[in-house]
């Protein structure tokens, strides 16, 4: 909701969601409240459940409600209107007299400083490390609406949406569309503009358009969606029934054309209800509409509970007449309990949600002054053929499906932030869950993704709480697979209003403000790599709009931002939010920013080949998994194959070992179509070898399939009976798309002359380079107690087609021919892979996707055990 300018700042009271021009009413909400109890409990308020729905003109009557939902509300329209954005008649907003967010649980917790474990919690925020920022600094930002052009109210409530070909912005009063280059193509058109086609029969067309809007893209239908909420007000300016949600649906996928336009009020059944803070979700069988319930109305004062709606999607985007299938959550039922702010799950990147899966919605408990350890979650099914088969949480009063345990957080949700010059400090909303919730369906894992502001210490500042909560199967779990309170490595600024986002990679961005009292509010935003360690934005934070101004009198700020993914490359990042380009009183202006993670490249199918011996000269292959996911391998070692390729000296039969980095056995394997020997795997893997496009061509040949977590991996070549010869051991990447990557690979082998030197083999994939570091290592090596170390290695760097890259003999000194011919001591000192001895070789390239191979041997041929190692830079 909007606020009014005044000339003085403006002070919360704390009393729950009142008005401040109505001194009177909200003076005996508190005597009223306990009468309002009563009713209920006596049974007298006949809620949103107990009555039938009037249906609206146009389409036919609902189905009767039954005792505690659902209700089924008839949708006004739709109204068809083939008037393009620009060819509509100027109508100019209604006056901006309403005032702040109406806040349910504000104060109802004891004394912060006396809340349990708030020292810990402190301990354990200011313990975090400064991050290395190395987000990317946005490709585009423009201006949107502003409060000179085009705007009004206060807060600005920005929000937005980019399509294949645009970007639709809106504010409180308006809305308007751009191309992706931040071109305005229409002029910023006013809601009571917009609606007016729906005509006198509701608040909706009747030029009482008040706000809150929400535009989002639907790339299942490729239509776009635009609304807002619609009421009369008094002559005090407080608002009265009824209370309607206004909604526009695209009839083709331009934005700037025609739209079929519907309203459907808050309650039917409970007119006086006004339904605060709506927010959206797109999922496949409808669009989920919820909002916090106020009354206005004696004995409806207070915060009443929540509104939960599915519209009829496919009737909507079709222009045909749709029905409301909803759900009333009273605050005073169980189910509810102090929660507030239910936000419906959206999606945009990955695949649909499975088909008939229920809808998501998640929420907090709205107090403040303690400790939270619960997220809440809600299932909802929706049947619009039967809508009594619908179902919204757990049994009559809606508990939550499931309570998720979370690490402890401080709600922030008091005017906190500050700012420079001026004593005003800016609201965080900090008691609710922030839009989007973001579902991604990626390689058959189910995701959900949410942020919220904290309390990072008793006395601030706040910082962005962020999650990610496995949904596989359609249920919640019972913790999050990652959280963190992002700080910034504790830098001191104030954090707040984010929205959260997930790319087509599983990369994940936040834009947020930023503000401190030495900085003016911002637009900033931070992210990670999906293979980035846990709980972490890895990749730091990024300036998009740096502030110029304060905002003086009022505290209002934001409502609420909004990030979401481009759907024409599912990577591009578009994020709104509002600032200052001057200190001044209600004078906000928008920005509108697009941003992308750089292209990623990854070490991906290492093999090494090598003369086995035995005893302590066998073949020794290393490699690392990094990343969130289990990352899915086969591990090959080849003698008899060798042949074919004119190799001498094959291993005639080798065997493989499979440990992990405490040396454990996960599998060995001799003869890969019939035999698995002990560790963790001893099932016969022949079908799934088979079936993975990697099956040696000889039974001799060993291989292990294997899905393996986060850490080092060791895999053993030896020859049957203490056979030697020329063996290759290979590692191939089954799961390329999961979040995580191989990196860092190694051999040790014993590198003999001619055709038995060592060979190591690498792939880069991807459409970036990739900074590697490759290393030959000898003397090292007896610091370990490994015996006949090579004692002066050479290496040499080949691509695909064996054109030389480099080659080099002791890197303290030279680098010999190849495409790199300048010595690199100082890179590779600055790389921290500099070795100790400096007899040592190594290389450092910027390699494209591609091949390559690395090639170890004696000076002076020279033979011995060594390790020749490849070491991701980035």
């Amino acid at each position: 909701m909007k606020k009014k300018s005044t000339s003085q700042p403006v002070h919360r009271s704390l009393g729950e969601g009142g008005f401040i021009n109505l001194r009177v009413l909200i003076a005996s909400v508190f005597c009223l409240a306990g009468v309002f109890i009563a009713l209920v409990g006596a049974g007298i308020y006949l809620g949103p459940s107990k009555a039938q729905a009037q249906p609206g003109p146009g389409s036919p009557a609902p189905a009767a409600n039954s005792a505690s939902g659902p209700d089924v509300v008839q949708l006004v329209g739709p109204v068809r209107s083939d008037q393009r954005l620009q060819d509509l008649p100027y109508i100019p907003p209604a006056p901006q007299i309403l005032k702040r967010l109406l806040k349910p649980y504000a104060k109802r917790g004891g004394s912060r400083s006396q809340t349990p474990g708030i020292a810990q919690f402190e301990s354990l925020i200011n313990g975090l490390l400064q991050p290395v920022p190395t987000m990317p600094s946005p490709l585009l930002t423009f201006d949107g609406i502003s409060r000179r052009k085009g705007g009004d109210g206060v807060p600005p409530d920005t929000n937005g949406d980019v399509g294949p070909n645009h970007y639709v912005q809106s504010v409180n009063t308006a809305f308007q569309v751009f191309d992706k280059t931040g071109k305005r193509l229409t002029p910023a058109i006013t809601f009571n503009s917009f609606f007016a086609p729906l005509g006198n029969s509701t608040p909706c067309g009747a030029r009482e358009n008040q706000g809150d809007p929400f535009v989002f893209y639907d790339q299942l239908a490729d239509r776009w969606v635009i609304t807002d909420f619609a009421f009369p007000a008094d002559i005090f300016g407080n608002p009265v029934a009824p209370f309607f949600e206004c909604i526009g649906v695209s009839q083709t996928p331009d934005p700037t054309g025609a739209y079929f336009r519907y309203a459907v009020q808050t309650d039917p059944a409970a007119p006086s209800l006004f339904g605060d803070y709506p927010k959206f979700g797109l999922w496949p069988d409808a669009y989920y509409l919820t909002m916090n319930l106020f009354g206005t109305k004696f004995p409806l004062l207070g915060f009443i509970g929540v509104r939960v709606y599915a519209l009829d999607r496919v009737s909507m985007i079709a222009g045909g007449p749709a029905n409301a299938v909803g759900f009333t959550i009273l605050s005073d039922e169980t189910g509810l309990g102090n929660a507030t702010t239910l936000l419906p799950a959206t999606f945009r990147t990955g695949d649909p949600p499975p088909d008939g899966e229920r809808e998501f919605l998640l929420a907090v408990d709205g107090t403040d002054d303690e400790i939270l350890t619960e997220v809440k979650g809600w299932l909802f099914h929706v049947d619009f053929v039967t809508p009594a088969n619908s179902t919204l949480g757990v049994g009559a009063d809606h508990s939550p499906n499931a309570l998720i345990t979370v690490s402890g957080f401080l709600n922030a949700p008091e005017e906190e932030v500050p700012q420079p010059g001026t004593v005003v400090e800016l609201d965080t909303l900090g008691d609710r869950m922030m839009t989007p919730v973001v579902y991604q369906n990626r390689n058959g894992t189910e995701s959900l993704w949410a942020s919220k502001t904290v309390f990072l210490t008793y006395n601030g500042p706040t910082g962005i709480r962020w999650y990610q909560f496995d949904v596989t199967g359609g249920n919640f779990p019972a913790t999050p697979v990652q959280q963190q309170d992002w700080s910034n490595g504790n830098d001191g600024l104030w954090r707040w209003m984010p929205s959260i986002a997930v790319d087509a990679n599983g990369n994940v961005a936040i834009g947020y403000s930023v503000s401190s009292p030495s900085i003016f509010p911002g637009i900033r935003y931070a992210g990670r790599f999906a293979t980035d360690p846990l709980n972490d934005l890895s990749q730091g934070e990024a300036i998009m709009t740096v502030g110029r101004g304060s905002q003086t009198e009022v505290d209002r700020w934001g409502d609420y931002t909004m990030t979401t993914i481009d759907p024409s490359d599912g990577v591009s990042f578009w994020h709104t939010n509002e600032y200052y380009q001057f200190t001044a009183p209600q004078r906000w202006f928008t920005r509108v920013g697009k941003f992308q993670f750089p292209a990623v490249s990854r070490l991906s199918n290492i093999s090494s080949r090598a003369f086995v011996q035995t005893g302590d000269n066998v073949m020794i292959g290393g490699f690392t998994v990094q990343g969130t996911a289990l990352k899915r391998v086969i591990v090959r070692a080849l003698g008899p194959e060798l042949t074919q390729y004119g190799v001498p000296d094959v291993l005639a039969n080798p065997t493989l070992e499979l440990h992990d980095s405490t040396g454990a056995l996960i599998a060995s394997n001799n003869n890969w179509v019939s035999t698995i020997i002990g560790g963790i795997i001893t099932t016969n893997q022949v079908h799934e070898i088979q079936a993975s496009g990697y099956a040696p061509t000889n039974v001799l040949e060993s291989a292990i399939i294997a899905d393996l977590p986060a850490g080092s991996y060791t895999a053993i070549v030896k020859g049957v009976n203490n056979l030697t010869g020329v063996a290759l051991v290979e590692v191939y990447d089954l799961s390329p798309e999961s979040d995580s990557i191989l990196a860092n690979i190694s051999t040790r082998s014993f590198v003999q002359t001619g055709d038995n030197v060592m060979i190591g083999g690498f792939t880069v994939q991807g459409t970036a380079s990739e900074r590697v570091i490759v290393r030959a290592l000898g003397p090292e090596l007896t610091q370990y107690g490994v015996p006949d170390a090579l004692a002066n290695p050479t290496l040499e760097l080949h691509d695909g087609t064996g054109a030389l890259i480099a080659s080099n003999n002791n890197w303290v000194t030279t680098i010999i021919g190849g495409i790199i011919t300048a010595g690199q001591v100082h890179e590779i000192q600055a790389s921290g892979y500099a070795p100790s001895d400096p007899f040592e070789s190594a290389i450092i390239a910027d390699l494209p996707a591609g091949n390559y191979t690395a090639i170890v041997r004696g000076v002076n041929n020279l033979t011995g055990v060594a390790l020749v190692e490849v070491y991701n830079l980035q």
